[in-house]
C-alpha cells in the first residue's frame, strides 16, 4: 500500500502509481503512468464511450483528479471502460462532469429531486454515451456535495439503483 505514489520497475521500465488525491470515481482511485511510453492507465477515472459513474466517490474530486492526470500529457490513455484513447478523452470526461455540476446546481436550486433533474436534463453531446441511467446516481452524489456533506459520504445505494432502473424504464446493464 502507499499514501500518494509508488514507483515500480519491470526491468528497465518505470511505472509510477499515483493516488487520485481524494474521492473521485471511488475513494481509492489510482492511475499508473508509464512515462517512457507516455501511456496512462487511468482506471475508472476515465470512461471512453460510456457514462462516467461516481456515486461512491465525488464529483468535485473526479473533476480535480481528471485535471491532475491531464497534466501528465499522456499520448495514450487506457480507460477503465472503453477503448484505448488519446488525451481528448480527459476533455470529454471534464465536459461531462461539469455538465453534471450544472444540472445538479439547477435542480438543487429548484428544489427538485435528482431523478426529476435527470428527466429534465438535455444530454446534448452526452446523449451518445451508453448507460444514461447513471445520470440519476451521479446527480445524487452531486446533490450530496451541494448539501455540504463530506466527499464520498454514504448514500442510500439501493434507493438510488431503484431510481436508475425507473429512469431506464427497466433493468440496468451495469453498475460498474
Amino acid at each position: 500500500t502507499f499514501a500518494d505514489r509508488l514507483t515500480l520497475w519491470a526491468g528497465e521500465l518505470r511505472c509510477e502509481l499515483l493516488f487520485a488525491g481524494q474521492p473521485a470515481h471511488t475513494t481509492n482511485d489510482i492511475v499508473a503512468w508509464i512515462p517512457e511510453h507516455s501511456v496512462l492507465f487511468a482506471g475508472d477515472l476515465v470512461f471512453n464511450g460510456g457514462t462516467p459513474f461516481f456515486v461512491q466517490g465525488s464529483l468535485a474530486g473526479h473533476i480535480a483528479a481528471c485535471e491532475r492526470v491531464k497534466e501528465f500529457g499522456a499520448e495514450r490513455i487506457v480507460p477503465g471502460h472503453g477503448a484505448v484513447c488519446g488525451p481528448e478523452a480527459l476533455d470529454g470526461m471534464l465536459g461531462y462532469l461539469r455538465f453534471i455540476r450544472h444540472v445538479a446546481e439547477d435542480g438543487y436550486a429548484a428544489g427538485i429531486p435528482p431523478i426529476e433533474a435527470a428527466r429534465r436534463a438535455d444530454l446534448g453531446e452526452f446523449a451518445k454515451l451508453a448507460e444514461h441511467e447513471r445520470l440519476v446516481a451521479n446527480l445524487h452524489r452531486a446533490y450530496s456535495e451541494l448539501r455540504g456533506e463530506p466527499l464520498a459520504a454514504p448514500l442510500p445505494l439501493a434507493e438510488i439503483f431503484a431510481e436508475m432502473v425507473e429512469f431506464n424504464g427497466g433493468p440496468v446493464r451495469c453498475f460498474a
